[in-house]
């Protein structure tokens, strides 16, 4: 049987097509590349380029090395404007509503279980696989075994179609396994750091970075509890609900910590202590509903952020097709961030946070 391989120049890919190909498979790599960093230039209108190589094209080289050193061919595919269209264009959006998004869920969306899917299929593949920490079992998507590198949440807008002959050959093991083994083989990417960042775009000057695509407008750092400015914001886009580190305010050793945002006024709210009632609510509309599978629970629990603990959540199924979920006084539950459902292991799907509520009220988080 013949399977693809998204290959991205990482060890968690790299280890993927060895465990395949020593499972049997016809094994075939292929190489997306979705950002142009020759074009998007950096704050100072320079490439970003490390040694002088974009770093896109250094992913690529390091899964070339690692294919030749497995024997298998390596393709590679060109997805500059569908990420921008699909992807970095929500980014954008989103921010310019004061919402957080998480771009990665929408780049598992629409490119890497979309467009490579259809792009493996034209190369004749029975299966396609990726490096995620997640398991498949036909029926059900489940958490990968390790609990600190489980992706299931990144993965909760793929739907049931598109999971069909889908493999995650690492999910069955721990990150620290997954090095063992890329060392043994002497694979080039064994010590390579993971990537981190936005999804294909990588590590950046977040603040510095934005100001190439969105105008940044300075404002006021309201205390909200005594009407009092403590200080500037930069732009509101570059602040999320419950964050404390980054607000830039001089002269107080106080735990502050942003509860809201003023888009019209253009404030920043902030407020003392991270469990102040600011920060709490005990309920969420979700829309963009994707279910994965077969069930529709009204009790199960819930991630609204990534590397959250779970939440005990109730469900109710709305007319319009969103979803209420209700809560025990979660903090920080945040417009624009996902929603994600499970049942046990199981990942059953999920949405992007539409509005927070606290007793059936609308909280102030955006005006």
């Amino acid at each position: 049987m013949k399977v693809v391989v998204g290959m991205s120049g990482g060890v968690d890919s790299s280890v993927a097509a060895y465990l395949l190909q020593k499972e049997g498979y016809e094994v075939i790599g292929l190489f997306m590349r979705n950002w142009d960093a020759t074009i998007n230039n950096d704050i100072m209108g320079n490439p970003t380029l490390n040694n002088n190589i974009c770093p896109q094209e250094e992913d690529y080289n390091d899964a070339l090395e690692v294919c030749n050193k497995l024997g298998i061919p390596l393709h590679r595919i060109d997805f500059v404007k569908e990420y921008w269209d699909y992807v970095f264009k929500y980014f954008l959006d989103e921010l310019e509503k004061g919402r957080t998004p998480n771009p990665d869920i929408m780049c598992n969306k629409y490119i890497k279980f979309d467009l490579f899917i259809k792009e493996a299929k034209r190369l004749g593949a029975d299966y396609i696989a990726t490096g995620h920490y997640a398991r498949y079992d036909g029926k059900y998507l489940l958490r990968g075994i390790d609990d600190n590198k489980d992706q299931t949440y990144f993965l909760s807008q793929v739907t049931k179609d598109q999971l069909k002959n889908v493999l995650f050959p690492v999910g069955n093991l721990n990150k620290s396994e997954v090095r063992k083994i890329a060392k043994e083989l002497e694979l080039s990417t064994a010590a390579k750091k993971d990537s981190t960042g936005i999804c294909f775009i990588g590590e950046r000057n977040f603040k510095q970075f934005l100001k190439n695509y969105l105008p940044n407008q300075k404002g006021d750092i309201i205390n909200i509890d005594t009407n009092e400015k403590l200080g500037e914001h930069i732009g509101l886009m570059y602040y999320t609900i419950g964050q404390r580190r980054g607000l830039d305010i001089g002269g107080t050793n106080d735990k502050l910590f942003v509860v809201g945002k003023d888009l019209k006024k253009n404030i920043l709210y902030v407020s003392l202590g991270e469990d102040n009632e600011y920060l709490l609510s005990d309920s969420c509309v979700v829309e963009q509903i994707n279910f994965n599978c077969d069930e529709r629970p009204t009790k199960c629990t819930a991630k609204f952020r990534y590397r959250q603990k779970d939440n005990d959540v109730e469900l109710e199924y709305l007319d319009d097709g969103n979803i209420l979920v209700k809560y025990n006084n979660v903090k920080a539950v945040t417009p624009g961030q996902a929603c994600v459902f499970y049942v046990e292991d199981k990942c059953i799907g999920g949405g992007i946070i539409k509005e927070v509520r606290k007793n059936n009220k609308k909280l102030w988080y955006l005006l």
